[in-house]
This record gives C-alpha cells, structure tokens and sequence, in this order.
C-alpha cells in the first residue's frame, strides 16, 4: 500500500480543499455518478434549506456508477420521503436538550460527556439524529471552550470526554492540539474519544500533525468511526488508520441498521470482516433514531432480531458489534434482547 502522506503543508491544503469543494448540487451528483437520466430519482430530489445536500468527492469517487441503489449514495441523497411525517419521530429523538449541562457539553452519563467541538459535517448523512441540533447555541470557538473546560473541571466522576459534534475533526490540527493540551491538565480525565466520520469520508484528514500531537498525549485515545459499510472502505483509509494505530489510537466503529443499505446478515458480515482487516473494532450497531425525515431508513426491532442472529453465524465473535438502542433517559445504551430461545418470528430477510 503506498502511503498518501507527504508533507504536512500539502496534507493540510489537500484536506481542507476537499472539504471546501464537496458537492452540494444533486444534479452535479447524478451527473458524476451516471444518473442524470434516472427519472425516479429527478422525480424524489427535493431541494432542502434545512441540512441540505452535502458530500466530498473522495466519498462519491466509492459509489457505483450507474446505480441508483447504491448503498453510498443511498445514505447521502436527499429524498421526498425526508418530507414525511411518521408517527414516533420527531426533531430531537434522543432528547438531547435535555442534557444540555453548558454550552457544548452533554452530559448523559454518569463517567462520560460529548464535548460538541464544532457544528458543522464533511458530509450530511440522511439519517442523522442532530440534523435539528441547534448548533447556532454551541460555536466552536475557544470563548465556548473555554466554558465547556470549566464544567469539565469541576465533575470529578467524569473519566472520559467524547469529542463530537458535527463533526470534532473539522477543527484544525491547531485548534486540536490546543483541546488536548486543556483536556491534559484536567487530573481526573484518563481518555479522550473521538467520533467521527471526517476521517472515513476524506481521509486526507489524518495528518503528520494530528497523529503526533496524539502520540504525545498522556491520555488514552480512542477514535470511533462511523462506517455503515464495506464499500466505505478503501486503501487510503486503511493506511490512515494504520499511522493513527502507530501513534497509540484504539479503533472502535458504530453503524446504523438502514433499510436498503445494510439491513443483511452478508452485508453486515462483510463489513465487519473489512473493518477487522483495517484494524477497526466493531463497536456499536445502532436501531435508528427516530429523527423526523428518516422513516424510510427504519428496520423494525423483530427484522433487526432476525438479521443479526443470521448475522453472528457468519463472522467470529470478535467481529460481532452490540447490536442497542438510544433511550432517553437510560443511564447506558440499551442491548437489544434477541430472543434466542425463542421461536423465531417469520420475516424474509
């Protein structure tokens, strides 16, 4: 595999450039992908002010040309079905709100908080949960920091900081460094996790600066990626994930169950094989969250059972994620029971 890094000048511009330059235009879309003839899906694009369209060219560069089913493409197109209003969603699913402890921090559990670093995304994936997320109330800014840092002092049970957003690696190298250093100083802090799916859509991001000021830190550091298939993973990301595992990084990946896009035992098998094979650890796999506009990803609890117990047959435990749920208000996430004793429920899966 030869690497893609080269210098740290041509590295930062490379990534930056990117993110400066993703599509936003469903047209320019199809027409990179093939599709501009497609009727079906001129007739669904909806033109959204609201998290509109946004994908990098690294990630449509993965999708397969000429099919509109393609499960890439799927998970970033805009849809008339977004417009939708199904029962049991709406614009805050996890009540989030509700955690809001400070500017830029949720604090849902008891030895760990979601640091929101910055409210923007290198890409708006259909199905996610903050789309709503009032993000204009938590700039990315060191003033916002600053008080974020404060609260984080002052609770001695907090362990661990989750770097989120948005999206926490759209921040500087710099700007990073800097929330290690603050972050380093805390003494009852022993890790810091990011999530991310910058590093998975552009991986350009993981530069010479980032791994070593990583290496440095006298915390754990543990990057979460979000990665719904197989077909997301390429060389050029593997060998980011190999110089950010040089420099001490655990991987871990969390998925969502989407209808249309991995919602099969060999699908899900697949992904965890590859994941594996990039040094990643299956985590978390996620039922949706019920978040207004995201009906047509949803995969009901039963069919989830039914799927995953296909699922564990095929890869080695090691590979298997814990397939939960986000309930507001629960002190963890919530395993989903998959009634193995049971008589099995008759879906076509």
């Amino acid at each position: 595999m030869k690497p893609f890094l080269t210098t740290q000048t041509s590295i930062k511009e490379d990534w930056i450039s990117q993110l400066a330059n993703v599509i936003t235009d469903f047209n320019e879309l199809l027409a990179l992908l093939g599709l501009s003839q497609h009727p079906d899906l001129i007739a669904q694009h909806t033109v959204r002010d609201h998290f509109s369209l946004r994908v990098p060219r690294s990630f449509v560069a993965r999708m397969q040309k000429g099919d509109p089913q393609d499960p890439l493409f799927l998970q970033v197109a805009t849809s008339q079905n977004e417009l939708i209003s199904a029962l049991g969603y709406n614009i805050d699913p996890l009540s989030e709100s509700s955690y809001n402890v400070c500017s830029g921090i949720l604090h849902k559990y008891h030895n760990r908080a979601l640091f929101l670093v910055k409210g923007r995304c290198a890409v708006h994936c259909r199905y996610c949960f903050r789309r709503y997320f009032p993000y204009k109330d938590h700039k990315g800014n060191k003033v916002n920091w600053q008080k974020a840092l404060q609260y984080i002092h002052r609770q001695n049970n907090l362990d661990e900081i989750i770097l989120s957003g948005g999206d926490p690696l759209i921040a500087t190298d710099a700007e990073l460094s800097w929330l290690f250093t603050q972050l380093e100083q805390v003494p009852h802090l022993k890790r810091i996790r990011i999530h991310t799916r910058l590093l998975v859509v552009i991986p350009q991001r993981i530069t010479t600066a980032l791994c070593e000021r990583i290496k440095r830190s006298r915390l754990k550091v543990l990057i979460v990626t979000h990665i719904n298939h197989s077909q997301e993973i390429n060389d050029e990301l593997c060998h980011g994930i190999w110089l950010l595992t040089r420099s001490g990084v655990t991987f871990l990946n969390q998925s969502v169950l989407l209808h249309d896009i991995n919602d099969n035992a060999v699908t899900l098998a697949a992904l965890s094989n590859a994941l594996f094979d990039a040094g990643i650890l299956p985590y978390y796999l996620h039922l949706l969250d019920k978040v207004h506009g995201s009906a047509h990803f949803y995969v009901s609890d039963d069919r989830a059972r039914i799927i995953f117990r296909d699922f564990i047959t095929k890869v080695s435990g090691y590979m298997v994620p814990k397939l939960v749920r986000e309930i507001p208000g629960e002190l963890s996430k919530t395993p989903i029971d998959l009634n193995m004793h049971q008589e099995k429920i008759q879906i076509n899966v």
